[in-house]
């Protein structure tokens, strides 16, 4: 499976490694999905990560040229779903980005609670315009409530990719740290959010983001 989890001490740590660039398709849905279904019933606090130098490099577009159209609007919808998911999820939600977070990469950032990246030669950031993709509600809504709006015209209009320490000053990321230390400092963030973690939480995070859930909800239905 393109992505596992492994549950120690309430922290969940779900991995996507596909062996390439972790693109977003079913079957890598399919087993996120599944990971956060462990994670929602056993643990307080989760951590996503990628493989060395790959966060994600967004949806599959392999798959998408060579697929109906169909089949290419399920697919957004369903990556649509995915990011609903984390932007409500029950718990705290930290990626640890361990290099290119680009595209729906970049939208599983906007989507969770803290982001911490790796430095290095990196791009993050939403290059749909650069490529001639119109971006979807779900992601233009995550941009809108998580990129100061100075920004928004070069990252949403403009497609500009970013450095990890650009991405911070731009809203992508909330810190950026040594290869070797991002999934370390994730899981320390994750280790004090997790005394936290509870209906409260839960709650508050829903009522903070309501106008965004409710935005994007209707447009990812199955």
């Amino acid at each position: 499976m393109p992505a596992k989890i492994e549950i120690n001490d309430e922290v969940a740590i779900i991995t996507m490694d596909d062996g390439k660039a972790n693109a977003i398709n079913p079957t890598m849905l399919t087993a996120l999905n599944a990971c956060l279904d462990d994670a929602e019933a056993s643990a307080k606090a989760v951590v996503l990560t990628g493989r060395p130098e790959r966060f994600s490099a967004g949806f599959d577009l392999k798959l998408m040229a060579s697929s109906p159209p169909d089949e290419v609007v399920s697919l957004v919808k369903a990556g649509g779903r995915l990011a609903l998911r984390l932007h409500q999820f029950k718990t705290p939600v930290i990626v640890a980005s361990t290099g290119h977070a680009i595209a729906m990469g970049c939208f599983i950032l906007l989507a969770s609670d803290l982001r911490i990246g790796a430095d290095g030669p990196y791009k993050v950031g939403a290059n749909e315009t650069v490529i001639n993709m119109v971006l979807p509600v779900f992601a233009l809504e995550l941009l809108k409530a998580r990129i100061p709006a100075r920004f928004l015209t070069q990252s949403a209009i403009n497609g500009q990719l970013y450095s990890p320490h650009e991405a911070v000053a731009t809203g992508f990321l909330d810190e950026v740290t040594a290869p070797g230390k991002v999934l370390e400092t994730a899981l320390q963030h994750a280790h004090a959010l997790k005394a936290i973690s509870g209906p409260a939480y839960h709650s508050n995070k829903k009522l903070i983001r309501k106008a965004t859930l409710d935005a994007i909800a209707p447009t990812v239905a199955a």
